[in-house]
């Protein structure tokens, strides 16, 4: 049988350069965008492990009550100070009336015993006036007993004068040199002075009878005024208990109000509504979760990127950042890195790593870079909590 042979086809060798020419450009091609993206990855470091987030308020009962109004709903924007809920306020008004009438009661009180307090202080000086005229007796006293004193010395004097004279004159009668009635005139002097002698004795005892019942006197005056004082000081005891009885029940009384203020709960920041899950009967106790408000602002949510480690050399706190979101395709927005977290994510996760199993595979760790909104950046409030965004650092 004949071999018949098969011609090569023509411009063979021709196709094969064609094909290398491609190729080498092909090479180039890639070299080139290969070298121009490691220059551009120096500069512009990005990551799509990203997402917003932002502070997160939730609105919870300081007290147990039943729900009477509910005046926000889902996704409703509410402003700082705005009434969200508002419990059943009855039973904390009726506390709130108790504890005031509880206080009234009381503090009439220390009015009492401001008043016994101001009469019994009247009584004190009344007390004091008496023993001071009591004292001024026995000064009157003391000068009565003196005066008595010089009297019967005195009278004394005289007695002995007349004593003289009496005995003179019963030698002078007895030579008869002097008749009887000069006799009888001497002994009636004589008999005259022992009588008054013998009466200013008897008045200066009494004198000083009654000067001794003085002292006992202002002794009673001076007790009494001590008894008064000490009542006194009784009543002001008394009234400083009163005192702290009207202070706690005025801490009562505050408490009371302050829970019948809990009964309307205001929104803390500005911000939208999210995971209400109260409805209007309900009852709740204090510190169940009834909504939560997400503020939207650019001062209150940011962005939380997890660069690789191997790409923080270049980062650093104050770079431009350009920022592209999922949900909004095309749209950029602009912010600046705010600070490098201290640690890896998994560091501070629930449960670390655990690398003491002699298994060690070495994997690249993230850490997370806070990223802040630029102001004016997204003026409709576009950006949401959970939100997957991919942030580029704009390095030097």
């Amino acid at each position: 049988m004949e071999v018949q042979e098969i011609p090569a086809e023509r411009g063979t060798p021709k196709k094969k350069k064609v094909a290398l020419l491609v190729l080498g450009i092909v090479v180039i091609v890639g070299t080139v965008t290969g070298l121009i993206y490691r220059e551009y990855s120096k500069t512009h470091i990005g990551t799509d492990d990203a997402y917003v987030e932002g502070p997160l308020h939730v609105i919870s009962p300081k007290i147990s009550g039943t729900v009477l109004h509910i005046l926000v709903k889902d996704n409703q924007m509410v402003k700082a100070g705005d009434l969200l809920v508002e419990i059943e306020p009855d039973i904390y008004t009726q506390q709130t009336n108790s504890a005031t009438s509880a206080l009234g009661v009381e503090d009439a009180k220390i009015s009492e015993y401001a008043a016994m307090i101001s009469a019994q202080q009247t009584r004190v000086r009344q007390a004091e006036a008496s023993l001071e005229l009591t004292k001024a007796a026995k000064e009157e006293l003391k000068a009565a007993v003196s005066a008595r004193e010089a009297d019967l010395a005195e009278q004394e004097a005289l007695q002995k004068e007349a004593e003289t004279n009496l005995k003179r004159a019963e030698k002078l009668l007895a030579e008869e040199v002097i008749t009887q009635d000069r006799y009888d005139h001497d002994k009636t002097a004589y008999d005259t002075a022992v009588a008054k002698t013998k009466a200013a004795s008897e008045t200066l005892k009494q004198a000083q009878m009654v000067l001794v019942a003085q002292d006992s006197a202002i002794a009673h005056a001076e007790a009494s005024v001590k008894a008064e004082e000490a009542m006194v000081d009784q009543l002001k005891a008394s009234m400083e208990g009163q005192k702290q009885k009207v202070a706690q029940k005025q801490a009562d009384l505050d408490l009371a109000e302050l829970k019948l203020s809990y009964t309307q709960i205001y929104a803390p920041v500005d911000g939208y509504v999210t995971r209400k899950s109260i409805e209007v009967g309900n009852t709740v106790s204090a510190g169940q979760p009834l909504m939560a408000i997400v503020p939207l602002g650019m001062q209150d949510i940011y962005i939380v990127a997890n660069y690789k480690e191997t790409q923080l050399q270049r980062i650093r706190p104050g770079q431009k950042v350009k920022i592209a979101v999922d949900a909004y395709p095309g749209k950029v927005f602009w912010g600046k890195v705010d600070s490098i977290m201290a640690g890896t994510g998994s560091a501070f996760s629930l449960f670390p790593p655990e690398n003491a199993t002699g298994n060690y595979v070495k994997i690249v760790q993230r850490v997370p870079v806070k990223i802040v909104l630029d102001k004016g950046t997204d003026t409709e409030h576009l950006l949401r909590i959970g939100l997957s965004v991919s942030p580029v650092v704009l390095a030097e």
